[in-house]
């Protein structure tokens, strides 16, 4: 986001309910990533995944530990990891980047990279407001050169959002929206069938039959569903190179065209498959891959992670045959949402999945009085009112 172009989002009155006394034993650490391979830190990560008030794949040690290696040593990254009663009770990756947005702005900030789409914290349910009181008493005390701290990527009004407006609240500090994005989302209670009939018209249904019918004519036409790690090398493989094959891989962008998002992509898949977290379809022309969809399961939520088509078929919509296909999701058992983590107005996804989710990344206040006045200048300067003209 360039600051000169932001969106001004003023911030709203929060609600002044009390909150529940703060959480006895509440202890901060920041941790590197050479302790997040210790089998007892582990066991308790894995202990605070399956009671977390809000699922987050991307901060689930099969995907985060090996983003770390990739990139986390040069990044300065550390996991502050929350204790209640001894025992692991929230965990968030920060860093301290030295610019915002292009601006020299020392910070604190959650730490997302290119191929991580949910900045929401893992904590235990019942102790979200306790873990934001002690985050930002933590650097209020410690907050090094940083000026503010920025939560990037949270469930807009979800359990730990609202607990952080709530003891926003409470003990007033400065904060506002930096920004805020919809992406398309999956929800419902009804069949694939009967979800399909009400988000698109009878004639685009009718389109995508014949298309579907006509694809049929280029060979044997299959779909397949697979969990778990059964062919799962081959697999892999074959998406990254049909990924390659498309105009991600000529503009150099493909999971491939670097090592170290290769790396991520193979590691985190054979992780998911390990953890009973992943979930992968294609559709398939005589045997061969013309498109392919990556899930991570982590119910009640889908996160929709990486997708591909062959571009030689486009004039099928193969992409969308197999989002069709995708709509099964609303029929398993557990199932209450799936996130797109597609850019807000993506042409293909928003025509099918016609729910919303909001995304905002917010901006607080830390540390003491010079500080605090600087941050007042940044979001006077981020939510000053913007001509239309």
């Amino acid at each position: 986001m360039n600051m000169a172009r932001a969106i001004s989002f003023r911030t709203r009155a929060d609600s002044t309910d009390a909150l529940p006394a703060a959480a006895p034993g509440g202890r901060l650490r920041l941790i590197g990533r050479d302790d997040c391979h210790d089998a007892a830190f582990l066991a308790e990560w894995e202990r605070l995944v399956a009671h977390a008030a809000e699922p987050n794949p991307f901060f689930e040690a099969w995907y985060l530990r090996p983003a770390l290696d990739q990139w986390g040593t040069a990044r300065g990254v550390r996991i502050a990891a929350w204790y209640h009663g001894g025992r692991l009770a929230g965990l968030m990756p920060v860093e301290r980047p030295a610019r915002y947005y292009g601006h020299p702005l020392p910070h604190l900030a959650g730490w997302l990279h290119a191929n991580a789409f949910c900045g929401v914290p893992l904590v235990m349910a019942g102790h979200e407001a306790a873990f934001w009181r002690d985050v930002l008493a933590h650097f209020d005390d410690n907050p090094g050169s940083a000026l503010f701290l920025h939560l990037p990527l949270l469930p807009e009004g979800g359990p730990l959002d609202a607990a952080l407006t709530r003891v926003l609240a409470a003990a007033p500090r400065a904060h506002y929206v930096a920004a805020r994005e919809e992406r398309a989302m999956l929800e419902g209670k009804v069949s694939a069938a009967a979800y399909c009939d009400a988000a698109m018209s009878a004639k685009k249904r009718k389109e995508l039959r014949r298309q579907h019918n006509r694809l049929a004519e280029e060979g044997t036409l299959t779909f397949d569903r697979v969990e778990g790690d059964a062919g799962l090398a081959a697999w892999t493989a074959e998406f990254l190179a049909l990924e390659a094959a498309g105009w991600k891989g000529a503009a150099g962008s493909a999971l491939v065209s670097s090592p170290d998002t290769r790396a991520l992509f193979i590691e985190a898949l054979a992780g998911a498959a390990a953890a009973g977290r992943l979930e992968r379809l294609a559709l398939r022309i005589d045997g061969r891959a013309i498109a392919m969809l990556v899930n991570f399961l982590t119910l009640p939520g889908v996160y929709s992670y990486k997708t591909a088509f062959d571009e030689a078929y486009a004039r099928f919509s193969p992409g969308m045959l197999l989002q069709l296909e995708n709509l099964a999701l609303l029929e398993k058992p557990g199932f209450g949402w799936a996130d797109s983590c597609a850019v807000q107005g993506h042409p293909m996804i928003e025509r099918l999945w016609r729910s919303r989710r909001a995304m905002v990344s917010r901006n607080i206040a830390i540390g003491g009085p010079v500080r605090r006045a600087v941050f007042r200048l940044l979001k006077a300067y981020e939510t000053r009112p913007r001509s239309h003209a």
